[in-house]
């Protein structure tokens, strides 16, 4: 039985392949059609169905459309039709003035184009079949007989997150807690999974929102709402408490898991806002920082309540606000939770996931879970023979190396930088070592260096991969980290060692990786060991500035020529700046 998920609504658009509860194939929109997060310009294009991400999973199955038994759409349009729902038409009144969805209790962040959403999203399955751009035609064609066997499902927004979490963690029962910006109606949900079932709890409801405060605070301070948020979790090290009164104003813990989040002019509260490129001051640096400490004695509480609930030892989360790895090692060392796991796709990609599994799992009836996430190394990959053949094509200067990660650990150990394509891309915002840049954490200047390749903002950290048996012995209390979602204290003996990774606060932002998860990646941090005495490499992701992730051969070596790395690793083949200029 295959079963196909899909996340096409607000942002980051993803689609999963699951077989017979087996995950075979996921991937975000954005590494293939270089759209970041997959956001389109409004309004007519801004929902369209992530197709390059539906045909890779296809191909990656060896499958057609017409071989698809069930697709999951992570959203439920019925939760908002109310009356409409049904019906064969929906009314579009654009002028706001008739708005059939306008701003109410039942819809608060009403929109003239809310109808039209709407609709489009109930034509998904029309737009499935019929709409794939004539390039991807091949697995989307209509068979023989004239009709897909495919069944669709329409799955609520949270309940995929909450399934993206409880159906992928390494527990048979857990705690599930979903923090995001939206769904259809839901913010915030709670639940619990047990002997095979999922019992929702409560749900907060729209206006009352965690992700969405966090974006209007990380629009006012100049940077890009549902997609620059990690910057502000950065930027708020560098502040100090000053408006922690304001902010718990504005985010009211009510207990029994409720919070409340109330409208404000932030300029009004906070100064005029920040134009985007211009100078951070001291007070944006306090103003993230007083934000993010609230936010964190929020969910704190609301943890504690769930554990009441639920009395279950394991916490698993999901949802945009649970990428905030900060936040997430406060839950972890705080919370009455023994054990925390994050969904590593816990954005809305991470939907496309959960609405598969559920369906998947429903389905299925058995109440087995087949499959656990211990890895993101889902996406597509490139035969040494795919790789090469791009590489004549392009003219480009290469050569072939018999010992890549040897050859690889040299060039890290005498201080160089390199791009790494190697195996499976991963699924989720977090590059994990398939598609990295790398460089030692021993030079001090490192983190600046690489802010600079990547055009990156001075207070951004970089974070440090280590091998998982080591971990322990340089981050405080680390075992097993392998999606890069939890921040550890660097320890007081190691922070000279590797002071490239160690932000201003003393922590690291760590993954930790074995030899099953990816073999390339772990061999290459023990070559570096066996040079260096030190087990751990700075990890960021493979990508210049505005630029998704690369995916493909093509996009690594546009992004290695594009930006002043020092070598690329590429499969068996390695490019290097300096061998490229004296061949000319």
């Amino acid at each position: 039985m295959y079963t196909l998920g899909i996340n096409a609504v607000y942002h980051d658009s993803a689609a999963v392949l699951i077989k017979d509860g087996v995950v075979i194939a996921a991937a975000e929109d954005e590494r293939f059609t270089h759209i970041k997060h997959a956001k389109r310009a409004l309004p007519f294009s801004t929902w369209l169905l992530p197709f390059d991400a539906i045909d890779f999973c296809l191909k990656t199955a060896g499958i057609a459309l017409a071989d698809v038994d069930h697709v999951a759409y992570s959203y439920d349009p019925a939760l908002l039709l109310k009356e409409a729902r049904g019906n064969d038409t929906i009314t579009l009144p654009l002028e706001p003035s008739k708005q059939a969805f306008e701003s109410s209790p039942d819809n608060p962040n009403g929109s003239p184009w809310d109808p039209l959403f709407l609709s489009f999203i109930v034509n998904a399955p029309a737009q499935l079949v019929d709409g794939a751009p004539h390039h991807l035609e091949k697995r989307f064609r209509r068979p023989a007989s004239g009709d897909f066997k495919f069944q669709w499902h329409y799955v609520d927004h949270h309940l995929a997150h909450e399934a993206s979490a409880f159906l992928a963690a390494p527990y048979e029962q857990s705690a599930v807690l979903t923090m995001d910006g939206r769904g259809e109606r839901a913010t915030t949900s709670y639940g619990i999974f047990e002997n095979g079932d999922y019992r929702r709890i409560k749900q907060i409801d729209l206006p009352d929102s965690l992700g969405l405060l966090y974006e209007e605070v990380t629009e006012h301070l100049g940077f890009l709402r549902s997609s620059d948020e990690y910057k502000v979790m950065a930027l708020a090290s560098y502040g100090k408490p000053t408006h922690l009164d304001l902010f718990r104003e504005v985010l009211r813990y009510r207990g029994d898991g409720v919070y409340t989040v109330a409208k404000v002019d932030w300029s009004e509260l906070l100064g005029p806002k920040r134009v985007r490129g211009s100078e951070i001051e001291q007070r944006h640096y306090d103003i993230a920082h007083s934000l993010q400490r609230v936010l964190e004695e929020t969910v704190l509480d609301m943890c504690r309540w769930l554990h009441e609930q639920t009395g279950q030892e394991t916490l698993v989360m999901a949802g945009g606000v649970a990428l905030n790895c900060v936040l997430n090692a406060r839950v972890r060392d705080r919370s009455p939770f023994k054990n925390v796991w994050v969904q590593p796709a816990a954005g809305d990609a991470g939907t496309a996931l959960g609405a598969a599994l559920w369906t998947d799992y429903k389905q299925r009836g058995d109440n087995q879970r087949k499959w656990q996430m211990d890895h993101a190394y889902l996406g597509p990959e490139y035969s040494d023979d795919e790789i090469e053949a791009f590489l004549k094509w392009s003219k480009l200067s290469y050569r072939k190396v018999d010992d890549i990660v040897s050859t690889a650990a040299n060039l890290l150990a005498a201080g160089n930088v390199i791009g790494w394509f190697q195996g499976r891309m991963e699924f989720g915002p977090r590059a994990l070592g398939a598609r990295s840049i790398l460089a030692s954490p021993v030079d001090p200047d490192m983190q600046a260096k690489l802010n600079n390749i990547k055009d990156r903002e001075d207070f951004r950290p970089v974070a440090p991969v280590v091998m998982e048996q080591h971990a322990g012995e340089w981050f405080k209390d680390c075992g097993v980290a392998p999606f890069m979602l939890f921040v550890y204290d660097v320890k007081d003996e190691a922070a000279q060692r590797i002071p490239a990774v160690r932000h201003v606060d003393g922590t690291a932002r760590v993954q930790t990786v074995n030899a099953a998860q990816h073999p390339r990646y772990y061999a290459l941090l023990d070559a570096f060991r066996q040079r260096t005495g030190v087990p751990v490499l700075v990890n960021t992701s493979f990508n210049t500035r505005g630029e998704p992730m690369v995916c493909s051969p093509r996009d690594a070596i546009e992004s290695f020529w594009t930006s002043p790395l020092d070598a690329l690793v590429i499969g068996n083949f390695l490019l290097e700046k300096q061998a490229a200029a004296t061949a000319r």
